[in-house]
């Protein structure tokens, strides 16, 4: 990719692949016997990884297969990795060497190591004894090796310095202030490879109950057509306005999201013909890359299909997917509408042709999109009435059930069959026909039927997602093997058989595809957890915690930009998942810590959901950004300039997190459904205000001070609490000791603000936390034994002793010394103050907003003249 870079040639669609699979699948491809064997091995783990999740897993598998699953994930995934990647970039590619065979074999056998010995593991309660640990060492050698290969040698070159770290921690070269006792290689190996807190913990259980069924639900949506269907209806929706082809790029990547977790793929995938298309109305090899990457990239964060880290939150959280998802949907939804606004303004600015002669309308054209998406989702909510009814008046309602789906599915494949199958355009083509909307959107509305299957699990039944994911996987099988025979006999045509055939070659490559696309993942979350386990047995975390707050000097905001710098740093090396883990683990909670010190509330998944972000902005940023070497490759542009301009475009999804970290409404976190309203309408005109301070350009080109004030009104209607907490306090001071009839006074569901100050129990440093106290309904004289807080006044002085083990505030409150010479105090009291709604400073704000337009109004280029 480097080498391209620097001569400016776009790669052909060969090497484009090669590309992808090398990233993603595995450079190697042997064919004959070895490629059969392999083929086979990738599609009897996706069949198990199937069948795991199927609610028949206990009667189809021994409870001792499911019981081990991870360990079962984890051998398919290091086996694979030795088969699929070649050590080096001279080794072979058309065939596998006797040392890969070795490794891979010896792999696979000690990832079951817990499974094989299950009896002698147990019999020493988890403890590996003088056998045991040379095995697991091996396998996390092992581990390292596979995850060099599929994810390249960052990811293994920190997980070795965490385990360094395990047994050196002691040695006087370590710095004073994360220096540990140390620990044994047994104590080691006992904690990382035998036990669940280290390779084979919450992660690599996430990857194997979740991710997979993810990933390959994905694969087989693309074999089946859904890509490039997404992309043609994208082009014909929007491909004829001005900088079209940039506005189909966005949103043909945002349905792409849904098909693949990759960015790398999502850029090539969809990028081979929206690239040359971009070029063609004007843009510059790096920005038609860049509006590629930064779109692609943003897929992993669009619900309903996350990327995987968005399934460890919920283990990490302890949340719901449907909660995870539902706090993701606004930020992502208006990212995307931002960056189609980007694009429309870079088109207006260099005034772009449009793309063939049918005159579209923007206004329709947007409201056609809107309505659709809102049609949509009605449809995914209403069905489940007639679901309720069906369920309610017959007894075998799973059946019946299943066969209106499978009915509905025959009748929208009858309709796809009067029209031709679509076939990718060639972008370079002299005369480019875009494809219109009401001609094509017959030959794939069947592909929505799995969406609608998967959200209606995920959002309406509220199953797990490793359930939802394997209904909506099981009705793609039944499309997959029967969409074109079907196809062939409603149109009349012979070759049924043929068809048939054809139906289960793609549905077995889909298998194919889903596992070999898992074996970079399965590999980061295992050696992940290698981090996570470093973590959990040095209390490293503490140590952190305490080492970023001093450097931060306290300063949240100073904090987070750390927090986003490290997942960056990390990100240059790391796939977006093990970044997430690792900076997560690190620092998620001392974010909410400082928060609370602070005197800022802030809840866990706005933290999670920033990493998140960071995460996947270490893919578009250069001198290492993957995705802005894959659009170059594609474009023939300069991958550093790429990821450049990528970043500028991206720089409202830098900004998101922050925002949404001191307005928490952003994540529709405790907001009504007329709040909610409120918030999606003016977040959106905040994005967008936001875009074009930032892009130089509203009506016409912004002078400096125009472009401040309209970042400015973006900051407003982003939180206007900012500006309303400086007018009218937020809240009301109370005597630290009337803190109990404060309490018992108070209104059922309102809340206090307690400030609690202390020594802390590791350093014996002063510390501060604020605690939000939530007023229950109990009696007046109950509600401090409720919050499992107890008191004593002491003069002027209100003291807190130790909340008793399993009340709500015993774990935020564990990091006190309550035993020392130094009492642990209430400092201060604040309620709720009678303040205005922070929703008036929207008037100036607007006021402001229409001020420019009128400024800018006069300067407005014309129809056809350069901006």
């Amino acid at each position: 990719m480097r080498d391209q870079s620097s001569t400016g040639r776009a790669l052909s669609e060969e090497e484009l692949q090669e590309l992808v699979s090398s990233s993603d699948a595995g450079a190697r491809n042997p064919v004959g016997p070895v490629g059969t064997f392999l083929a086979i091995v990738a599609i009897i783990w996706s069949v198990f990884q199937v069948i795991l999740a199927s609610p028949l897993a206990y009667v189809l598998l021994p409870g001792s297969i499911i019981n081990n699953s991870r360990q079962v994930h984890l051998a398919f995934a290091i086996f694979l990795a030795f088969m699929a990647y070649p050590a080096l970039k001279s080794s072979p590619r058309h065939y596998i060497p006797i040392q890969d065979w070795i490794m891979g074999l010896a792999g696979a056998f000690i990832a079951m190591y817990g499974y094989v010995f299950y009896e002698k593991v147990t019999a020493s309660g988890g403890l590996a004894d003088d056998v045991d640990k040379w095995f697991a060492l091996a396998g996390l050698v092992l581990l390292f090796e596979g995850a060099r290969r599929a994810l390249g040698p960052a990811m293994a070159i920190i997980a070795t310095i965490f385990l360094l770290y395990v047994f050196y921690g002691s040695s006087p070269v370590v710095p004073d202030v994360i220096r540990w006792g140390g620990a044994s290689l047994k104590k080691a190996m006992s904690h990382m490879w035998i036990t669940s807190e280290g390779v084979f913990g919450i992660a690599l259980g996430v990857s194997t109950k979740f991710v997979f069924l993810f990933v390959l639900f994905g694969s087989l949506l693309d074999k089946a057509g859904a890509g490039n269907y997404f992309i043609k209806m994208a082009f014909g929706a929007l491909g004829h306005l001005k900088g079209g082809p940039a506005k189909a790029a966005v949103v043909g990547s945002a349905a792409t999201g849904l098909i693949s977790g990759s960015s790398i793929a999502n850029v090539v995938t969809t990028g081979t013909f929206t690239i040359p298309l971009m070029k063609r109305v004007g843009f510059t090899s790096e920005q038609a890359g860049a509006v590629e990457v930064a779109s692609s990239v943003n897929g992993q964060i669009m619900p309903p299909v996350m990327g995987a880290a968005a399934f460890l939150m919920v283990e990490y959280v302890g949340i719901s997917y449907v909660e995870v998802i539902t706090h993701a949907f606004l930020p992502a939804t208006i990212s995307y509408i931002a960056l189609v606004y980007i694009v429309h303004l870079e088109a207006v600015k260099r005034n772009m042709p449009v793309l063939g002669n049918r005159v579209v309308s923007m206004g329709r054209t947007i409201g056609g999109m809107a309505a659709f998406f809102v049609g949509f989702a009605l449809l995914c909510y209403g069905v489940q009435y007639p679901v309720k009814a069906i369920t309610a008046a017959l007894p075998n309602s799973g059946l019946i059930l299943s066969i209106l789906v499978c009915a509905a599915y025959v009748g929208l494949l009858w309709f796809a069959s009067k029209v031709p199958d679509l076939e990718p355009d060639d972008p370079n083509a002299e005369d480019l026909e875009l494809p219109v909307v009401g001609e094509i959107y017959k030959a794939g509305l069947y592909y929505l039927l799995p969406i609608v299957v998967l959200v209606y699990f995920l959002m309406i039944e509220q199953k797990s997602p490793g359930l939802s994911a394997f209904w909506a996987t099981t009705l793609l099988f039944v499309i997959l093997l029967t969409q074109k025979p079907l196809k062939a006999i409603f149109r009349g045509e012979n070759g049924t058989v043929e068809r048939f055939k054809d139906g289960i070659v793609d549905l077995l490559q889909g298998l194919i595809d889903g596992a070999r696309n898992m074996i970079g993942i399965g590999l980061a979350t295992a050696t992940a957890g290698v981090i996570v386990g470093t973590v959990t047995l040095t209390g490293v975390g503490q140590v952190m915690a305490d080492l970023v707050e001093f450097l931060s000097g306290g300063n949240l905001i100073l904090m987070l930009v750390m927090v986003g710098l490290l997942s960056l740093v990390l990100g240059m090396g790391l796939p977006t998942t093990a970044n997430y883990i690792v900076v997560s683990s690190l620092m998620a909670g001392v974010v909410v810590e400082l928060g609370a010190q602070s005197g800022l509330i802030v809840p866990l998944i706005a933290v999670h959901l920033f990493v998140f972000y960071f995460g996947i902005m270490a893919d578009v940023t250069p001198p290492v950004g993957l995705a802005s070497f894959a659009a170059a490759a594609v474009s023939g542009g300069d991958a550093i300039k790429t990821g450049f301009v990528a970043f500028f475009y991206s720089l409202r999804t830098v900004a998101l997190p922050f925002v949404f970290i001191f307005n928490t409404d952003l994540l529709l976190i405790d907001v009504t459904w007329v709040q909610g309203i409120m918030v999606f309408i003016t977040a959106t005109i905040g994005i967008l205000v936001f875009t074009a301070g930032t892009m130089g350009y509203f009506v016409a080109r912004s002078r400096i001070y125009e472009s401040l004030v309209l970042i400015l009104v973006a900051f407003t209607l982003f939180r206007p609490g900012y500006f309303m907490d400086k007018i009218q306090p937020p809240f009301r001071t109370i005597a630290p000791t009337d803190l109990v009839q404060a309490v018992d006074e108070a209104k059922p569901g309102s809340e206090l603000r307690v400030v609690v100050s202390g020594p802390d129990f590791i350093s014996g440093q002063p510390k501060d936390t604020t605690l939000v106290l939530p007023i229950g309904d109990e009696p007046a004289g109950e509600r401090m034994d409720a919050l499992g807080l107890m008191t004593l006044v002491e003069g002027d002085t209100l003291v807190l002793e130790e909340p008793m083990f399993g009340t709500p505030y015993s774990e935020t409150m564990q990091g006190y010394d309550f035993y020392g010479d130094e009492m642990v105090t209430v400092t201060a009291v604040k309620a709720p103050a009678n303040q205005l709604p922070k929703e008036l400073l929207f008037i100036p704000a607007l006021l402001l907003l229409i001020g420019v337009y009128m400024l800018q109004r006069g300067r407005a280029p014309k129809e056809g003249v350069p901006a």
